[in-house]
């Protein structure tokens, strides 16, 4: 409940003062420019610091015939007003040492001024600056709430600057972005709210009012300014400002504005007459306009304009977010009712990217025959012709239920079904939280727990929303519930491929797995890694086809499984030395062995052996490597021995252990021999070695079991932490 009133006041103050704060934010990028053109100018050519007020004043003396006030500006520049010995009255910058001119001020240039007059007040005077006051009050409701969004987001406080998961583009740097630049945008709010409230007097009055007590004393009258011990005791870092006294009668005072005081001082005797400290509204109000504006420092007025730019980009990323999850919410379709329907999707998502494979499923499932009826956990109720249920669900924040799933546990306990109903739970989540899924292992739970529900398949868990392992899910479902299930053809993101002519360099014979190696040679170089994909399309389908590949002594090596009904397997186990063939390579940047690593650990099985034999191959520092692996028996081995034994001869691969599921005694697989060596893996994890996984999803679920087990028991941490570290990577399928 909490998290929906934190997003819809978000969401509703976003949209209210939208426009505004679009023009707010365009003219604050120009704005920007103004504090950082006027820094750079050559007027402070001496540290202030290190100038006594007394200095200037006697340099002023001999350059000038009067001297009226003196300022020293956000900049450190000396502004003064002067009268000339020719009679001129000028307001020039001076040199604080020598009093000489430096320069003159600029008159605002007109793009600054009009900028300023629409940022402050719309063109509307009084009404306008109100406005902007309200507008700027939203804003730090606006971002305090974004920030307490993004902390539920990552799972806490200390998770805020951990990993950002994987999404599209506006979701995953709406977040990003809006962990740098919320703090800035809070203080650029705050500030401005703060200015707009001074300016109509909702603030109390920080005028000074000085007591001066009338004294006798005259002093003598042929003192000058610079004698004064006061003077040469304040330094010019120190002065705000300095008002000269207007006669010669002693009943006039120097006025000076320090940083955090006024001082009226006699101007014979160096008396403070009268001493005044600033109040809090005054110094909040100078140190509000500082920050609003940049004035005087280069580097905020470069994070103003930084987080301006963000701010529009949370705008237009916040729009699409909002339109996004509208969209995704809603059912594309007419449905059945809900009564006429055997198969229920029930789908919990934060932002709206479940409803994705929802809709695959739903239309593979009416594909099949099937009536199918989806909606959201939030509006479970009971389904008088339901056979099967199926439960698409995130994970929000810190193992939180997504705020359209949160009342589905009462929902259940006041709606109980009156027959039983066969249910599967997928659960979508990404492994940089350490509360993985955790949401739908729960649901799994209660679901268990009640007398009328029968699991059709264990809990299965999707990372990073992979569309490969929900076909997996689906086709093990489809499986147990002997049902013709085929999904649709997600829609992918447009990648680059490089389009490569292969010849063929050599082909080993088919071993017992229905196995072989494939050696390609590119006919022109392209840069690939081992770990990339190399792809193929067959002519009957169209449909590109992808193995992981290894660069092997700069030639592409392909480990293939030749399926008897496939349609790109059967053509390449066809192809001879020497044939030439088509083919796509796309970069898979997230699989690649890190520049900086100090150790590598590959695990995989069957033909996820692959990119792992390029990657001992290209081990040219001689990184200490292990490799876990499974197979079905020797023979498995047998088809990669001659790569690994190369390695291990060469000290590129330190360490090989292998599982083999189809001996005679005991069924191994590659995650039960990880289990074995939990200790030595524990250590490797702590001190920062990279785990790499290729080869089946099944295989990556049950490793990812073992190793968070592994981490939870020796380390005390979950495997998360090391995730986020960048120390796992996977690529199976």
């Amino acid at each position: 409940m909490t998290i929906s009133i934190w997003r819809y006041s978000h969401l509703a103050l976003a949209l209210i003062s939208g426009l505004f704060l679009v023009l707010a934010s365009l003219t604050g990028i120009v704005l920007a420019f103004e504090p950082m053109q006027s820094a750079v100018k050559p007027y402070q050519p001496k540290n202030l610091a290190e100038v006594s007020l007394a200095t200037t004043l006697k340099a002023l003396e001999v350059e000038y015939d009067e001297v009226l006030t003196l300022e020293v500006d956000a900049n450190g520049f000396l502004l003064a007003n002067v009268v000339t010995f020719s009679g001129d009255s000028n307001q020039i910058y001076v040199h604080p040492v020598t009093g000489k001119q430096l320069g003159v001020p600029e008159v605002q240039h007109p793009i600054f001024k009009f900028a300023t007059n629409l940022h402050r007040s719309l063109f509307l005077k009084s009404v306008g600056r109100f406005f902007v006051g309200v507008v700027s009050f939203l804003l730090c409701f606006i971002a305090i709430t974004g920030l307490f969004l993004i902390v539920k987001r990552q799972g806490g406080w200390h998770k805020l600057f951990s990993k950002v998961q994987k999404d599209y583009l506006e979701l995953r740097y709406h977040v990003v972005l809006g962990r740098w630049f919320l703090i800035p945008i809070i203080i650029i709010a705050a500030s401005g709210a703060y200015l707009s409230a001074e300016r109509f007097s909702l603030l109390p009055n920080a005028r000074l009012t000085h007591d001066i007590t009338v004294s006798t004393e005259d002093g003598d009258m042929g003192t000058k300014p610079y004698e004064l011990d006061i003077f040469k005791q304040v330094f010019l870092n120190e002065v705000r400002s300095v008002s000269f006294p207007f006669s010669d009668f002693p009943e006039d005072h120097f006025e000076i504005a320090l940083a955090d005081k006024e001082l009226l001082v006699h101007q014979y005797t160096g008396r403070i007459v009268s001493e005044q400290p600033y109040p809090f509204t005054f110094l909040a109000n100078e140190f509000s306009l500082a920050l609003h504006t940049g004035k005087g420092s280069i580097v905020w007025s470069l994070v103003l304009l930084l987080a301006s730019m963000a701010l529009l980009f949370f705008i237009y990323s916040g729009l699409v977010m909002w339109r996004r999850r509208v969209r995704n919410g809603k059912v594309a379709r007419i449905q059945n009712h809900k009564d006429d329907c055997s198969h229920i999707i029930l789908v919990g998502s934060e932002t709206g990217t479940t409803y994705a494979f929802a809709e695959c499923l739903e239309q593979a499932l009416t594909h099949a025959g099937k009536t199918v009826f989806v909606s959201q956990l939030n509006d479970y109720t009971s389904y008088a012709k339901a056979e099967q249920l199926i439960v698409l669900t995130a994970t929000y924040g810190d193992g939180e239920a997504p705020t359209n799933a949160r009342h589905f546990a009462q929902l259940l306990k006041t709606n109980p079904p009156h027959h039983n109903i066969h249910y599967s739970i997928v659960g979508f989540g990404s492994l940089r939280y350490p509360n993985y899924c955790k949401f739908a292992a729960e649901l799994d739970n209660m679901l268990q727990a009640h007398p009328k529900f029968e699991p059709v398949l264990p809990l299965y868990k999707v990372n990073n929303q992979s569309t490969e392992a929900f076909q997996d899910w689906s086709r093990k479902w489809a499986v147990a519930t002997n049902t013709a299930l085929v999904l649709p053809v997600f829609k992918q993101k447009k990648v680059s491929l490089t389009s490569v002519n292969l010849r063929v360099v050599s082909i080993t014979d088919i071993n017992l797995d229905d196995t072989f190696i494939l050696r390609l040679r590119p006919s022109k170089t392209p840069k690939f890694c081992s770990g990339d994909l190399c792809g193929f399309t067959p002519k009957e389908d169209g449909m590109m086809r992808w193995y992981s590949l290894a660069k092997y002594q700069g030639d592409i090596l392909l480990s293939i499984k030749k399926h008897q009904k496939g349609k790109c397997s059967p053509f390449l186990s066809s192809l001879k030395p020497g044939d030439m063939v088509q083919g796509n390579i796309k970069k898979n940047p997230h699989f690649h062995v890190p520049k900086k690593v100090s150790e590598l650990v590959c695990i995989g099985n069957g033909t996820g052996i692959a990119p792992f034999l390029g990657m001992f191959d290209e081990n040219q520092k001689n990184i200490p490597a292990s490799l876990y692996w499974g197979g079905r028996n020797e023979e498995s081995l047998a088809l990669y021995a001659p790569y690994l034994s190369a390695s291990q001869a060469s000290g590129k691969l330190v360490h090989l252990r292998t599982g083999f599921s189809r001996v005679a005694t005991t069924k191994t697989y590659v995650q039960h021999v990880l289990l074995q060596d939990a200790e030595p893996l524990a250590k490797k994890l702590e001190s920062g070695a990279v785990f790499l996984i290729c080869g089946s999803l099944t295989m990556q679920n049950e490793v990812l079991d073992v190793l968070e087990d592994i981490s939870q028991r020796q380390l005390q941490q979950p495997l998360s932490e090391f995730e986020q570290r960048g120390q796992l990577k996977m690529d199976c399928y």
